[in-house]
């Protein structure tokens, strides 16, 4: 699937907390991912940096990008994630994320952290499942309320 406009937005606007943070999607096919991000002085820890949990959402975010992003009727959830900081992330930010492999229900993925230098400040392996997309939910809803099942 190609990347489009539409399809861009319509994956960012689903997750809130990356709204909240600013990221900015701007690959989502053939199993790549690229998210821009620059952190607020709110996202930064007592040295100055980006905080190690913003890192991380960056990095969880651009791996289910990158598997969604052969499969975008599908969701993702998180299943594992190790990672490694490498340097501080400082300045503008970018996250590449690649599916190493996928099954029909588990995809295998990686993502780097660059700075403006494009050298490595964080890298990331994940395991993520592949959910299917449910009904909306919530008050004006007929459905219940419920978080997608990882069994």
């Amino acid at each position: 699937m190609a990347t489009s406009d539409v399809n861009v937005r319509s994956y960012t606007s689903q997750i809130p907390f990356a709204q909240h943070l600013g990221f900015e999607l701007t690959k989502f096919e053939g199993g790549e991912s690229e998210i821009l991000y620059t952190a607020k002085p709110e996202h930064l820890n007592t040295f100055d940096v980006t905080h190690g949990g913003a890192c991380m959402t960056l990095l969880d975010i651009a791996m289910a990008s990158a598997a969604r992003s052969v499969s975008p009727e599908s969701g993702v959830v998180t299943i594992e994630m190790k990672t490694s900081f490498m340097r501080p992330s400082v300045g503008p930010l970018h996250a590449r994320g690649r599916l190493m492999h996928r099954t029909a229900t588990m995809a295998f993925v990686e993502a780097t952290i660059y700075d403006e230098k494009e050298q490595a400040c964080a890298h990331s392996t994940g395991t993520f499942k592949y959910v299917t997309r449910r009904l909306p939910t919530g008050p004006a809803s007929a459905n219940a309320q419920r978080p997608p099942s990882t069994d």
